[in-house]
């Protein structure tokens, strides 16, 4: 069938120039693999030529990892396409972003699962980033943080990952000496914001999100309906997946972590564990003290998948910046309304972990009362 080839030729050579255009755009992609024309029809309507598309999702594929994107590959499941679409529109849009996100497969076993062959790695496993000695790499910690954000940024998050935490401590030691109990809670306070999030959890990027509740006078509300409400109102974008832990938390039990912890937590919360870090506040002496905690992980599902850069000539158009933070803005206020007409409470601001002392003390200073320790 001359035609058909010469058209997948074509199709093949055009997606593999447009993967080559977006992938210094890139650092991972979500291809689709189709195993029968029957899904692949379903899933996007009127196309059945089911060896061309997997023929040009090959090619894709092999064009983006030789850049250096990660490879990310998705089976397509009918079963699940069906309930990712029910309450959305039936739209090419809703269609092409669709994630199966429990199931996604990485590495070699994406690559393999297209159809390309991958090279075994016959050099062994990588040595550790860090030598047994944590003095030269707590030096390097120390010189990054006072000359370069971003490579104090990215040297934390290596350390963190490997789980090095004598390094953290012993770089805490060294600028204690160095500038005193001042300095070393601003490096306290530095690390302690990076702890919060991380290249964790199925997205590959996940961060602690917390909420301060002023809590009522007597019983509190049901932390997991009140947590349920908020996410219900779609405050949320489709690309942000938060799960909240049942059950409120303590504001004073948070601020008593350091950054080792906050880690603990969320490596426990990426991976669905209830964290033995913080576990759930006695609701009785929350109410006492005035506020509790709604504790969640926020995982990133701004991964593009190939069909919405296909469909886009490139990466997907953002949203505007400024109308989605006033649409925000709108839909918490609506819903902290209600939650305070409901249950007489009145939910803060959803903040990292390292936020809610200041935003309590915000919200103290608003409301005329002074801020207590």
């Amino acid at each position: 069938m001359p035609h058909v080839t010469s058209r997948r030729e074509e199709e093949i050579e055009a997606a593999t120039a447009l993967a080559l255009e977006v992938a210094p755009l890139l650092d991972a992609v979500i291809l689709t693999h189709y195993r029968d024309a029957d899904t692949l029809d379903l899933m996007r309507p009127g196309e059945t030529e089911l060896e061309t598309v997997q023929a040009v999702t090959r090619a894709v594929a092999a064009e983006l990892d030789m850049e250096g994107v990660e490879v990310i590959v998705q089976r397509a499941d009918r079963a699940a396409f069906r309930r990712w679409m029910q309450g959305r529109d039936d739209s090419p849009a809703n269609r092409q972003a669709w994630i199966d996100r429990p199931r996604l497969i990485r590495g070699g076993a994406a690559l393999r699962l297209l159809g390309l062959e991958v090279e075994e790695d016959e050099a062994g496993p990588e040595p550790p980033p860090f030598g047994r000695a944590p003095g030269p790499a707590a030096d390097r910690l120390l010189a990054a943080y006072s000359e370069d954000g971003d490579a104090f940024h990215g040297l934390t998050q290596e350390i963190l990952a490997a789980g090095r935490l004598d390094i953290l401590d012993l770089a805490r030691r060294k600028i204690g000496e160095r500038q005193g109990e001042d300095g070393m809670a601003e490096f306290d306070r530095a690390l302690l914001a990076l702890a919060e999030g991380g290249e964790v959890g199925p997205s590959g990027w996940a961060a602690l999100v917390a909420l301060p509740v002023a809590l009522p006078t007597g019983q509190a509300p049901d932390a997991a309906a009140l947590a349920d409400s908020l996410l219900a109102t779609g405050f949320f974008a489709e690309t942000e997946e938060v799960r909240f832990l049942p059950g409120w938390r303590s504001p004073q039990a948070l601020a008593g972590l350091d950054a080792a912890a906050m880690r603990r937590i969320l490596l426990d919360l990426a991976e669905g564990r209830e964290p033995a870090e913080l576990p759930p506040g006695d609701t009785d002496d929350l109410a006492r003290h005035g506020f509790g905690l709604l504790l969640g992980v926020q995982l990133d599902w701004s991964i593009p998948t190939w069909e919405q850069i296909a469909a886009s000539g490139g990466l997907p158009e953002e949203p505007d910046p400024e109308a989605d933070e006033m649409r925000r803005s709108a839909l918490f206020q609506r819903w902290r309304n209600t939650a305070f007409r409901e249950h007489g409470c009145v939910p803060l601001e959803p903040v990292p972990p390292s936020e809610v002392g200041g935003e309590i003390a915000e919200f103290l200073a608003e409301a005329g009362d002074p801020p207590t320790g």
